[in-house]
């Protein structure tokens, strides 16, 4: 039986839960397609992908499951949330991780995929519009406030293509991905500008630099998906600029290993993932040895992250350091 400062201390942790949690879906699931592609690209008699889909899609209901408590509970902390100009950029995650369990149960689980497809690629449209138009009217943005989270609610739609073509969707995918890649190009020029001429982010979101590495390698997963499987000058386009900014920010791991742990670290797993699977795809239509030692390296190196970020947020939970006030 809980006690009355036990009851108080849960209900406290429901109200301040933060919908950033749905990050880590992103990541777990991110890191299930990887895992799958590399099953099948090295052809693997076991495949820990379906374990990790199941696990992935727990963690899914569990997060909704509260939040949606959270909704009806304290729905106006929600608002406040929403209302959050750094804040709000995470709401779309609820429907990137739909998105994402839509692209990681495809090929077992087909029709469940295409009603995850279909409302998350709804979802994620609604959620871009809102988002948008409240940036365009308002009276509370800053420059201080712009950072990578913003491309979230871009990057999600670039990613519909990656189910929806092999569905038999390719006109709604190009209509995802036409907005989505088109939107992501001016809005790295100002976040390029808040970097170059505005103060460094806080060190809280300094994790979130790693999501500047999703939109190419997104956006060259979708690209090669809407053609058939072919790397033409776009997709290389697209694949090496994901491969520049990736050793920029590695370039960079002094102003990352210093940082205290807290939730927004998760925000290094699905770039990394994306990159992960960009990669694979380059092994498997190009080939070569730069390709062939890239893959495991970024492999070992995404399953070593991902593994980390698990034990740490569940220690970080048993020591209450996650939904907390900030």
């Amino acid at each position: 039986m809980n006690t009355p400062l036990a009851s108080d201390a849960q209900h406290g942790r429901l109200e301040h839960m933060p919908v950033s949690l749905f990050s880590v879906v992103m990541g777990l699931a991110g890191t299930t397609i990887a895992v799958e592609k590399t099953e099948h690209l090295w052809g693997w008699s076991i495949a820990p992908s379906s374990y990790l889909l199941a696990f992935t899609a727990m963690v899914y209901a569990l997060i909704a499951f509260a939040y949606l408590a959270k909704f009806l509970f304290h729905r106006q902390h929600v608002i406040d949330e929403f209302n959050n100009p750094i804040r709000m950029s995470f709401f779309p995650t609820m429907s990137i991780g739909m998105l994402l369990l839509s692209i990681a149960a495809l090929s077992r689980y087909p029709v469940i995929s295409l009603y995850l497809w279909a409302i998350g690629s709804a979802a994620q449209l609604l959620f871009t519009l809102v988002i948008l138009s409240t940036w365009m009217h308002h009276e509370k943005f800053q420059v201080q406030h712009s950072n990578p989270a913003w491309f979230i609610p871009i990057v999600g739609n670039i990613l519909v293509p990656t189910a929806g073509v092999p569905m038999g969707f390719p006109e709604v995918s190009w209509f995802y991905f036409s907005f989505g890649i088109m939107m992501w190009t001016p809005l790295l020029a100002v976040l390029l500008n808040r970097f170059f001429f505005h103060p460094m982010l806080p060190g809280k979101l300094v994790p979130t630099l790693f999501i500047l590495l999703a939109p190419p390698a997104v956006g060259f997963i979708a690209w090669v998906k809407l053609h058939n499987g072919v790397i033409d000058d776009v997709a290389r386009i697209l694949y090496y600029f994901a491969l520049f900014t990736t050793m920029l920010l590695f370039s960079q791991m002094k102003h990352f290993v210093k940082l205290t742990f807290a939730l927004p670290w998760w925000a290094y797993s699905f770039p990394m993932a994306a990159m992960t699977i960009a990669s694979t795809v380059m092994l498997e239509k190009v080939g070569g040895i730069f390709f062939a030692v890239l893959v495991p390296a970024l492999m070992t190196l995404l399953l070593l992250l991902v593994s980390m970020l698990v034990v740490r947020t569940l220690l970080a939970m048993k020591r209450g350091q996650i939904c907390v006030p900030e």
